[in-house]
């Protein structure tokens, strides 16, 4: 006998998020650069991968411009590619 599918939870269900300031609008920077490597650095892994955006708190166009400053750090040899 087939199980009965579980009823689909509503958004009023759901608990409400708390809204987590993005930690570069927060300082007041307006322009990521890829040779700031004190900034950079927070936002990889130990496996000098990119952090995702609900685990770094950084906005949507923060989270672009942080991914574009760190591929061009990357090009330069500043910041590995991947780490051991």
């Amino acid at each position: 006998m087939p199980s009965k599918p579980k009823p689909k939870s509503k958004a009023s269900d759901r608990k409400p998020r708390k809204e987590k300031p993005c930690p570069i609008c927060s300082r007041g920077i307006e322009y990521i650069d890829y040779k700031d490597l004190s900034l950079l650095k927070p936002f990889l892994n130990e496996r000098a991968k990119i952090k995702a955006r609900r685990t770094s708190g950084a906005c949507a166009a923060c989270q672009k411009h942080l991914a574009a400053a760190v591929k061009n750090a990357r090009e330069m040899a500043l910041i590995p590619y991947s780490a051991r």
